[in-house]
């Protein structure tokens, strides 16, 4: 049985300043592109049935940087729609609404934590039985994949609010006495040799 591997994308501009980001297009700042190169030594020599990734720039780029080949584009990865709160920060939302809760209260004109959760269900539905042939990789973001992961063990859409998910990590969702388990989460490459380490999170 093989394991699904969750990808991050690597630092852009809005994620790097907090701001909520979904259907915005942006590319990668230098330090994500770094980031997503440093992905292709811990990810070399893995193979893997199929690579799906977010429609986003972002997602492609780190997928591409990263030394995975791309079979197809899936609209189900897309980051979690956030309607009015598209770029903006949690703390600016607060200001009008101090008790918004993205897990629990969705965005308004964008998705509600249910919605996201039945487009993260169909992407489940369609690569889980692909683990019975080997390892499936999936290139997308934060807030989405916190929900995939939360799914994948049984809990709801708003239990991603517990699993914290930097840039250009690397989670895996598997098996464990046939129960479907979170082997590892939110783990960056490593550096290379020679450079510093930085524990600090990575938006």
């Amino acid at each position: 049985m093989g394991e699904l591997l969750l990808i991050r994308h690597g630092e852009t501009t809005w994620s790097a300043s907090l701001r909520h980001t979904s259907y915005t297009d942006l590319e990668l700042t230098p330090d994500g592109e770094r980031q997503a190169r440093t992905l292709a030594a811990f990810l070399a020599g893995r193979r893997f049935v199929t690579v799906l990734s977010s429609p986003r720039s972002r997602a492609l780029r780190t997928a591409q940087l990263a030394g995975l080949t791309v079979d197809a584009v899936d609209e189900d990865l897309s980051e979690w729609n956030y309607g009015e709160y598209e770029g903006r920060t949690t703390v600016d939302i607060h200001d009008d609404d101090p008790h918004w809760n993205i897990w629990t209260d969705g965005c308004p004109g964008g998705e509600s934590p249910a919605q996201v959760g039945d487009r993260l269900d169909r992407v489940l539905a369609r690569v889980t039985p692909l683990l019975d042939r080997g390892t499936v990789a999936l290139v997308g973001h934060a807030h989405s994949l916190r929900v995939l992961g939360a799914r994948w063990i049984g809990l709801p859409p708003s239990a991603g609010g517990r699993l914290r998910l930097d840039t250009a990590t690397v989670s895996a969702l598997g098996h464990e006495h046939g129960r479907q388990v979170i082997l590892r989460w939110n783990q960056p490459a490593p550096p290379a040799p020679g450079t510093a380490t930085d524990s600090a999170p990575r938006h």
